[in-house]
């Protein structure tokens, strides 16, 4: 037997994007390194490894944001509770998209993330540095 799901992973991101603004490329790069502006990093750590990240990026898994975010949850993080825009990307756009809407459900309402992720970042030749960790 086959299992059946209501709604696939491309109308959840469509109905995201409903909720969380989503960004170009260009409109990224115009907002790196601005006053109030925070790219977070929502891709797998190996991602980082392997392929770098935009500087100045905070590095916040996927399956950590919602406690990383909840200053009730005894993972949160001081940089979630800051009066910041918060700018999301993953590899490609999709976990971004699912993510911020996760957070601007959550309250947060300066929330965008970047249509085509990191790969898109890449393609136009955006700055990327080597990713250290904050260990």
């Amino acid at each position: 037997m086959t299992n059946r799901i209501s709604k696939g992973i491309y109308q959840l991101v469509e109905e995201a994007n409903k909720i969380v603004e989503e960004i170009s490329v260009q409109q990224a790069k115009a907002l790196l390194g601005q006053e109030g502006i925070q790219f977070i990093d929502i891709r797998d750590i190996r991602e980082l490894q392997r392929d770098g990240q935009i500087p100045g990026a905070y590095h916040c898994p996927r399956g950590m944001l919602e406690f990383w975010v909840d200053p009730e949850s005894p993972y949160a993080k001081t940089i979630f509770q800051k009066d910041l825009t918060f700018v999301l990307y993953c590899a490609g756009g999709l976990r971004s998209a699912l993510a911020g809407r996760a957070i601007v459900e959550m309250g947060l309402e300066k929330v965008k993330h970047v249509h085509g992720g990191f790969g898109a970042w890449r393609d136009a030749e955006g700055a990327i540095v080597e990713y250290r960790s904050r260990g």
